[in-house]
């Protein structure tokens, strides 16, 4: 099975085909143009398939960049 980053890596690349692997890396609400609500609701739905987790509502705020959500899942994987 794939790591953890990898796998996150393919769900950006679905939801932001336009990213190359370094923006991929780097990507941020603040970075990224095409990262608007609907991306962020898309993207969370593929993780949360991909890894078989579960964001809550209170989470969401927090999700905002590639690093960021790696992070929140690799704790999950530690708790």
């Amino acid at each position: 099975m794939a790591d953890t980053e990898t796998r996150l890596r393919r769900c950006f690349a679905a939801v932001f085909p336009d990213l190359d692997e370094a923006q991929i890396a780097e990507a941020s609400l603040g970075s990224i143009a095409a990262w608007d609500s609907v991306a962020t609701i898309t993207l969370l739905s593929l993780v949360e398939e991909e890894f078989g987790v579960s964001f809550e509502p209170e989470d969401l705020a927090r999700q905002t960049s590639f690093a960021k959500i790696l992070a929140d899942l690799e704790a999950r994987d530690t708790a």
